[in-house]
């Protein structure tokens, strides 16, 4: 896991040593000044000149000075370290994610993707500034606090011997006690993210059921459990603050009472008002160094939960990948499915797609009808290479998908489903996610094959009007026909519509259709739709049944030879008549 992690450090290493170099500096001069204020106090208490005080006061000044410029830039590295170190994680991940397959992408929520690049890089940034930072101060504070003092305390130091171990102890309780609700509260970010993203998505038919207060109570419990968790862990790791408060008072006692026993029964020879003074400033620096070294192990061990989901992003490989020696080029359209058997896990008792065997020729219009769950959107997927084949093989150009270069696949396969997403900008930021370099004219000519134009130029702004996040202020019928504008700029050899004509009317469907048939013949296209209009007229209509193809042919042949299809159909039409009457 730290190896993991650590690749992402890459060229923050130089500030995440100066930090360390910085802080070493820092520690040994905070260790020397106790020591160099016990000779301060021993001048005074002599009676030295004040030539000597002067000269003691100033080199403290100095010191004081030293150790405040190496905390400063030592606190400007660590910052660039571990906020440029975040930068990266979240760079890494979110380069990862766009990698995967939608398999990949099927094993994590959208939400628990989302506080894995916030949350928990917010989190694992923390642990990373402590580490280059406190987590070096604090040891070596300790560990230079305690010579120092049994240096110039001798029998004073014994009080540590008895402090130290009862502030580890106590401190070791507290963090144990409250690392379980630390935990706890991760999982819960993900249904309270869930919620949150469910809810705005939502909105309309939350407010259409008049929903609103089971969803104010659904957020409020998914927050009130984080603020549980949290509430019960931060009761428990408040307890360092009055463990630490009695080891200090108790420390501070025991070295003024035996250090004035000392300085009376010695008459100063054994111990004097610097060693005191010195074993005080001591005391404190160990103390405050054991108390930041459990705030340490705290924050890390919460942040272990936030590196473990950080790194199965990381290490999550996709599961498809590139051949070696790819083909760059798509020579038609022309589909083929050899005995292609598929299902979504490995693990399934049941394939989603069973012994399909079907050919498709360069510029066929091919439609796909079947009830829901007939696994329609499984078969398209599979020909831009979305998912594998668990046996047999998909061959688009007369070569098997599997060897093609994905990107190469992908910008000559374009597909439209029917909850197609818009992104915030213009309509023309949009329809040029098909082609960057379309021309206003290329876009113009795809909007009014796909049926877009006519309601595009009503807009004030025509094709510069702006689209909200998701298209909220375009209706659903005007999103899909815009998603079908997109695609055609990428002039694929091969359409898929995964009935992304469902939300427009029948006129406007014929329309988009017969533009295809006119202006893109050699293009293959796939339409699934669920009414026999939108395939009626295709060269090649598919059926299937529970994944499997219960029968193909053209439209007059099905009805005769299709069950299915001809129950559909005549749902359809006495529909039609009846509505018509």
């Amino acid at each position: 896991m730290i190896k993991t992690l650590a690749k992402s450090i890459r060229e923050n290493k130089l500030p995440s040593i100066l930090t360390l170099v910085f802080i070493m500096g820092e520690v040994l001069i905070e260790a020397f000044i106790p020591r160099i204020t016990a000779g301060l106090v021993n001048n005074i208490e002599t009676g030295a000149a004040m030539s000597e005080v002067l000269k003691s006061g100033l080199l403290l000044i100095a010191l004081a000075l030293v150790s405040l410029g190496c905390g400063s830039i030592a606190a400007l590295t660590c910052a660039k370290a571990s906020a440029g170190f975040a930068r990266n994680l979240r760079h890494d991940m979110f380069e990862r994610i766009q990698r995967f397959s939608f398999s990949n992408i099927d094993k994590f929520s959208s939400t628990s993707l989302v506080t894995r690049l916030t949350t928990d890089v917010t989190h694992v940034q923390m642990s990373y500034m402590m580490i280059i930072r406190t987590a070096i101060r604090s040891p070596m504070l300790l560990i230079f606090s305690v010579v120092m003092a049994y240096t110039m305390g001798g029998a004073l130091a014994t009080s540590f011997v008895v402090v130290i171990p009862v502030l580890i102890c106590g401190l070791w309780f507290v963090s144990q006690k409250a690392m379980p609700a630390f935990k706890r509260v991760f999982k819960k970010y993900d249904k309270l993210n869930e919620s949150i993203e469910e809810n705005v998505r939502g909105m309309r038919v939350v407010k259409g059921f008049s929903r609103e207060n089971y969803e104010k109570q659904k957020f409020a419990n998914a927050a009130d459990g984080i603020t549980d968790d949290f509430t019960k862990a931060e009761r428990i790791v408040a307890l360092n603050t009055p463990i630490m408060q009695f080891c200090m008072y108790f420390n501070t006692v025991v070295i003024l009472l035996l250090g004035s026993y000392l300085v009376i029964s010695s008459s100063g020879a054994k111990v004097n008002m610097g060693h005191i003074s010195a074993m005080l400033t001591y005391g404190v620096q160990i103390l405050m160094s054991l108390m930041m070294l459990s705030m340490i192990y705290v924050m890390i061990t919460i942040s272990l939960e936030s590196m473990k989901r950080i790194c199965e992003v990381l290490k999550e490989e996709p599961n498809l990948k590139n051949p070696e020696n790819p083909v760059f080029e798509v020579k038609n359209g022309a589909i083929q499915f050899n005995n292609v058997n598929f299902k979504y896990n490995e693990n399934a008792k049941k394939f989603a797609l069973e012994n399909i065997n079907v050919s498709i020729k360069p510029g066929m219009t091919v439609g796909i009808i079947g009830g829901t769950g007939s696994s329609k959107t499984s078969l398209v997927q599979l020909i831009p290479r979305l998912y594998d084949t668990t046996e047999g093989a998909v061959l688009v150009g007369g070569v098997d998908v599997r060897d093609y270069d994905i990107k190469t696949l992908r910008d000559n396969v374009a597909m439209v489903l029917q909850k197609n997403e818009l992104f915030s900008g213009t309509i023309k930021e949009n329809l040029r996610w098909g082609n960057e370099d379309a021309t206003d004219e290329e876009i113009i000519a795809a909007c009014k094959l796909a049926q877009a134009d006519e309601f595009v130029t009503t807009f004030a702004d025509g094709y510069d009007t702006y689209i909200e996040q998701g298209g909220t202020n375009v209706s659903g019928g005007q999103k899909q026909r815009l998603c079908i504008a997109r695609a055609l700029l990428k002039k694929p050899k091969i359409l898929i519509l995964d009935d992304s004509t469902s939300a427009v009317d029948t006129k406007t469907d014929a329309l988009i259709r017969k533009g295809f048939k006119e202006f893109i013949p050699e293009t293959t296209k796939i339409i699934i739709a669920q009414r026999i209009a939108s395939v009626e007229d295709a060269d090649l209509i598919i059926v299937l049944d529970n994944g499997k193809i219960d029968s193909m042919g053209e439209h007059d042949e099905l009805l005769t030879t299709s069950n299915i299809y001809r129950e559909v159909y005549e749902q359809q039409t006495s529909g039609g008549d009846s509505d018509e009457q």
